[in-house]
């Protein structure tokens, strides 16, 4: 059986098992501890960053990769499609997703945890113990906001910008590209997991997010796709150990 080593709260990880779940492939996940957890991995697989798909003697790091990997394995359902321009358009929104979304989407998270002690405990590894969550909770977060607030008004703003842009394009189309779902849906709705988490990044964090994006009303249905979406191919994903 396939295994896939992850952090529950990495959006990359989540794009693997959403990506898993649409191909409707049974996998064990492994979850790595920040830390400790993390020499394991690099002995594995000779770096520190998760998700890592272990299958039988094949080990592939970095979530594309994976999902390279994944569309060989199993290519009757494809998530990259045989068109070449589609699937450019696909590889192009895949990349920006992973990039240059995802490095905003970090600094507009890192802007709400500084405001919000909850969701910043609710970040932590599950196994953290409660006297470090409590120190942290207690720490002076209001240093971490400043620090982030000059990079936050660019960042913030160019990132609301295109995911306005993108609901738009959701209200008329339900795929970002072609007729069916791609890799370039699934990157999309990963990242957008870390601005407004769904059920399945747990108890402490689902539900919550960043103010000025998880409750502005011009984003509303692009989270409502985002959501539909992940619980779509859970639902019909049940071959997870």
């Amino acid at each position: 059986m396939l295994e896939l080593h992850q952090f529950r709260q990495s959006s990359f990880c989540l794009k693997v098992r959403m990506v898993l779940a649409a191909k409707n492939l049974p996998y064990k996940k492994v979850e790595v501890t920040p830390g400790l957890g993390q020499l394991s991995i690099f002995r594995l697989s000779g770096q520190k960053q998760v998700p890592i798909l272990v299958d039988r003697e094949n080990i592939i790091s970095d979530s594309s990769n994976i999902i390279r990997y994944l569309e060989k394995l199993n290519p009757r359902t494809k998530l990259l499609p045989d068109d070449p321009r589609e699937r450019a358009l696909v590889h192009l929104i895949e990349d920006w997703a992973d990039t240059t979304m995802a490095s905003s989407a970090r600094i507009v998270l890192m802007k709400a945890a500084a405001r919000d002690p909850d969701l910043l405990i609710g970040l932590l590894p599950d196994e953290t113990p409660m006297r470090i969550s409590e120190a942290i909770r207690d720490l002076p977060l209001e240093l971490v906001n400043k620090m982030s607030d000059f990079i936050y008004e660019s960042k913030g703003s160019e990132l609301f910008t295109s995911l306005e842009e993108l609901s738009h394009l959701i209200e008329k189309h339900q795929w970002i590209v072609g007729n069916s779902i791609s890799v370039a849906d699934i990157a999309l709705a990963a990242q957008l997991s870390m601005l407004r988490f769904p059920k399945s990044a747990g108890n402490k964090l689902a539900g919550k997010g960043c103010p000025g994006f998880s409750d502005h009303p011009s984003l509303a249905h692009l989270f409502d796709w985002r959501d539909q979406l992940e619980n779509h191919l859970m639902k019909t994903h049940s071959q997870v150990e």
